[in-house]
Formats: C-alpha cells, sequence, structure tokens
C-alpha cells in the first residue's frame, strides 16, 4: 500500500488547541496545547514520518475500525451465518485485522479552519467484515479542546466499533507513569492471557482498575495483580458509569499542572499504558517509544462483544446509523 496524501491537515491555532491530522489513518499527528505552566507541548505521541504508520505497531494515534479490540478467534455469528475474520493478535481478530482503518488513506469530504471530515469506504468482504461501510471521522477544535464525531452505515448487517487510538503524555516527553486518572467506572472487564475477556465484569475495588479516585498510573502499572501482570501493564476495559454524554476520565500531568478531561457516550474505555512498545518505532523527537511512553484511553463498546449478546450490540444493519462522541478538554489545574 502506497501513501496517497501526505498533506498534513492543521485545525486551530496558538494560543489555543492546535491539531495536526493525517489523511491516513484519520491520525491524530499531534495535538498542540498551552499547559498549566503556560508553555505550548505537544501532549499526544506522534510517529516520526507521515507514512511510518504503514510500519509501524502500536497503532499510534489512528483511527480504528472496523471493530477495536479484540474478537475471539476472529468468529462471531451474525444472523444465521458464521463470519470467518483473519486474526493478528495471539489467534484473535485486533482492530480491524491486518489491514485496519488505520492503515488506509481516508478522503477529505469538507475543511474549515476548525473542521474537517474524513470519509473512508470499506469494500463488502473488508477483512472478513459483512456489508459496504461508508465510515467518518469529524473532529472540531475549539478554545476547549478536540471534539470527535464517528459515523458509518453499512449495506448489509455487520459489526462496528470504531475509536480513536491516541496515546497522550502531557508532560510532553519521557514516561506518562507520572500522570494521575481517573475513571467513572466502578466494574472492569477481566481478560485471559490472550486479552479476552473470560467472565463476567468485576468490581474494580480491591483491583489496579480502580481509578474511582484519581490515583498514579505507575502505582497501577507496578501492580503484582496477575491481571496486570499477564498484560504487562494495563489493557483492559473499564465499564463507565452512567449512559449518554458524560465526562468519563480525567488525566493530570502533575509536571505541567495539565489537566485533560475525556467525554464520550460510549458505555467503554479500554486504557492501554503502552505496554507493547519495544524501541521499535521512532517519535517525532527523533527518540525511541518505550514502554509506558504515553497512555491510551479509547472509549468503545466492549472487547468482544459480537460474542456476548448480553452485552451493548456492535451489530449495524442497513438503514441504521453508527454514531460515537469524544472529546478531550484541555486546562491548567486549578
Amino acid at each position: 500500500m502506497t501513501l496517497v496524501d501526505a498533506t498534513t491537515i492543521v485545525l486551530g491555532e496558538a494560543p489555543g488547541v492546535e491539531l495536526h491530522l493525517l489523511p491516513l489513518g484519520a491520525t491524530v499527528h499531534r495535538v498542540v496545547v498551552t499547559c498549566g505552566d503556560g508553555v505550548r507541548r505537544d501532549v499526544v505521541l506522534g510517529l516520526a514520518g507521515p507514512d511510518e504508520p504503514l510500519a509501524a505497531s502500536g497503532y499510534v494515534g489512528g483511527t480504528i475500525g472496523r471493530y477495536a479490540n479484540r474478537i475471539a478467534r476472529g468468529r462471531f455469528r451474525l444472523d444465521a451465518r458464521e463470519v470467518e475474520l483473519p486474526v493478528n493478535d495471539r489467534g484473535h481478530h485486533l482492530h480491524g485485522g491486518p489491514e485496519g482503518f488505520d492503515k488506509r488513506p481516508w478522503t477529505v469530504v469538507e475543511r474549515t479552519t476548525g473542521s474537517v471530515l474524513l470519509e473512508l469506504v470499506s469494500p463488502d468482504g473488508d477483512q472478513g467484515h459483512p456489508g459496504e461501510l461508508t465510515a467518518r471521522a469529524r473532529f472540531d477544535v475549539d478554545a476547549e479542546g478536540v471534539a470527535i464525531e464517528l459515523s458509518a452505515t453499512t449495506t448489509a448487517p455487520t459489526v462496528v466499533n470504531l475509536t480513536s487510538h491516541a496515546y497522550f503524555n502531557l508532560h510532553g516527553r519521557g514516561s506518562a507513569d507520572g500522570h494521575l486518572l481517573q475513571v467513572g467506572a466502578d466494574e472492569y472487564t477481566p481478560v485471559d492471557a490472550t486479552g479476552i475477556p473470560y467472565a463476567s465484569h468485576e468490581p474494580v475495588a480491591g483491583t489496579p482498575f480502580d481509578f474511582r479516585e484519581s490515583r498514579e498510573l505507575g502505582q497501577a502499572v507496578r501492580s503484582a495483580h496477575e491481571q496486570v501482570r499477564a498484560a504487562r501493564g494495563i489493557d483492559h476495559n473499564l465499564v463507565l458509569s452512567g449512559s449518554g454524554w458524560r465526562r468519563a476520565a480525567t488525566l493530570v500531568g502533575p509536571e505541567t499542572a495539565t489537566r485533560m478531561e475525556l467525554w464520550t457516550d460510549q458505555p467503554g474505555l479500554q486504557v492501554f499504558t503502552a505496554n507493547t512498545f519495544d524501541g521499535a518505532s521512532v517519535a517525532r523527537s527523533g527518540a525511541l517509544l518505550r514502554q509506558g511512553d504515553g497512555v491510551a484511553l479509547e472509549p468503545q463498546l466492549f472487547p468482544d462483544s459480537p460474542n456476548h449478546p448480553e452485552w451493548p450490540s456492535a451489530l449495524l444493519r442497513p438503514g441504521e446509523l453508527y454514531r460515537s462522541r469524544i472529546a478531550w478538554r484541555f486546562g491548567a489545574l486549578s
């Protein structure tokens, strides 16, 4: 696959939020904000070159689809048929398969100084998924931050679960272990050694996944809890409290006195502490990306939900509209 458009789309301007997007993968490449200490910093991880996502792992900044997270063994039943998908992670289908939406060139449909609408048409049978899917990603920048609306329509019944895979580091460098995270979630989803849910949700109380009160990421990542040890950090779904549009999480970078609120309308938040970064990818700064350099906060449906009819459904039928909303709101610590 070749890169068809290397143009960086820039939305917003100083002293407000500035968002840099790549059409390849509808990728969040930079988010520059005025931090709480008055210094402007890029607070997301980005790769060195605009075509780097084609070769790199880690889904850095990409828009994920058709299905974010894992589908066990790449199989699920859809109406009366068995759907089989290619597997790319320990025998499972992860983040849309070997060539997910983060590896595809998206088309610019509309653009203003503060917003852009990108579109991707995924053909019937793409990565094994039925139906032609038209996915859209709208990014808006204002004084508070970045708003993302992900939507999709289909020509045949299919499953959809889109999200942004941006990694945040509010210090602009080094490890994110010192960041403080708060998430409104009373339960989390335990997984087996390959990342697949093996039971129903369990209470976060008494576990490293209890972020109901703000706590340091490093403390959770270094826990001896069997779930953390198996994942080499956190790579788990937190079951968000409430429903509809709401604040789901708050991330704080103490060194720069910067706060980010994450808002969403989705039922789950996958928290991933960059456990697989091993120096194979190069950041824009020229540094090698290492474990814990950022934290991905991915609003979405629950992992493997096509095989769990008791959970919120990922099913999309013709005539229906899939829609997911995300917002990142930045500010100084008060």
